[in-house]
């Protein structure tokens, strides 16, 4: 059987739009302006703290004292929550399915039959807690694959400046990757703690980029602005050093008639058991298992359904790969 990773499918990025595909082409990375108005994307940090508070950790939104991880569920870096089922939760479905979201990934792909990621949040706090992180670059996409077969989201809903909590890219890199690997195949297959889309740099291998004339920037966007990136621009998140929350949503969409049988009834067990996913939506669908820790120690608030559950809509049901598109019938 052929590995999936030479599956040819992939988005030709040569062909010239004059709108926002072009400059996710060139550099590997757009903010979409105003895909969501301001005062839904309130609402959506709203929902965020209002998540939060629904744990019995003390957590007061109206209260900075208790914006400490010992007042918070488990996360990663700064505020990454991909347990509790917290994919499957009403509002995270209501953010994926916002018009202004969908409509851009529909733009992007040319197909409004989509597939969704079952992706978290990120809901960073500044706070006396909160350090740095140590840079983690990386893309997310195998480098066996080529070409753009996965593009990644965030839905942002609060203000992020040059110095909040944010995404991080290597601008350009996406345009080197096949290079860098075709000229280094001694790391193509170097094991990393992710699943098979995803590949770690080190510090030595992310200077290579950055001597071909890439750079490094912090992305910055408004709330209601959605940000889109090619998986093989290398990435990562910071850490914010200002009071500033960081609200988002992780959503990345692919054309539905990339995915296999297998890929589909995979991706339709993770939604029937509110399972988190990785980036991708309709390739190498794969589940991560929750470690179910909480500061280092059995997590006694671990929970495999969501407060409040998604709504079995059938648009979410097709987004989700439950149900199949009803594609028209060619005229004879």
């Amino acid at each position: 059987m052929p590995h999936k990773s030479d599956d040819p499918k992939s988005l030709d990025t040569k062909i010239r739009h004059n709108d926002w595909r072009d400059d996710l082409f060139k550099h590997g990375y757009v903010v979409v302006k105003g895909v969501i108005g301001p005062t839904k994307a309130q609402q959506y940090m709203e929902s965020m703290f209002a998540w939060l508070e629904k744990f019995p950790l003390g957590f007061d939104r109206n209260n900075r004292s208790t914006w400490t991880v010992d007042h918070l569920p488990a996360h990663m870096r700064g505020g990454m929550y991909h347990g509790y089922s917290v994919q499957h939760e009403d509002f995270v479905w209501e953010a994926r399915m916002e018009p202004g979201v969908v409509d851009a990934f529909a733009k992007l792909w040319g197909t409004d039959e989509l597939l969704v990621s079952f992706d978290g949040i990120n809901f960073t706090l500044p706070g006396r807690d909160r350090q740095p992180t140590t840079p983690w670059p990386h893309i997310d996409q195998s480098p066996r694959r080529k070409g753009l077969v996965c593009a990644q989201g965030i839905i942002n809903f609060a203000p992020n400046g040059p110095d909040d909590g944010g995404l991080v890219v290597v601008r350009n890199s996406h345009n080197l990757t096949e290079q860098f690997f075709n000229e280094h195949p001694e790391v193509v297959g170097r094991k990393t703690w992710g699943p098979e889309d995803w590949f770690g740099f080190e510090e030595q291998e992310v200077q290579w980029f950055l001597g071909k004339g890439c750079d490094i920037v912090k992305v910055c966007a408004d709330p209601g602005d959605l940000i889109i990136w090619d998986s093989r621009t290398i990435h990562y998140n910071a850490m914010p050093t200002t009071d500033q929350v960081r609200s988002i949503v992780y959503a990345c969409y692919a054309p539905a008639n990339w995915a296999t049988e297998e890929d589909l009834t995979l991706k339709t067990q993770c939604f029937q058991q509110r399972r988190g996913t990785t980036h991708l939506p309709s390739m190498n669908v794969y589940s991560p298992d929750p470690d179910n820790l909480r500061l280092g120690v059995p997590d006694p608030y671990a929970r495999d359904t969501p407060f409040s559950n998604v709504k079995e809509t059938e648009p979410i049901l097709r987004m989700a790969g439950v149900l199949p598109y009803q594609r028209s019938k060619s005229k004879p």
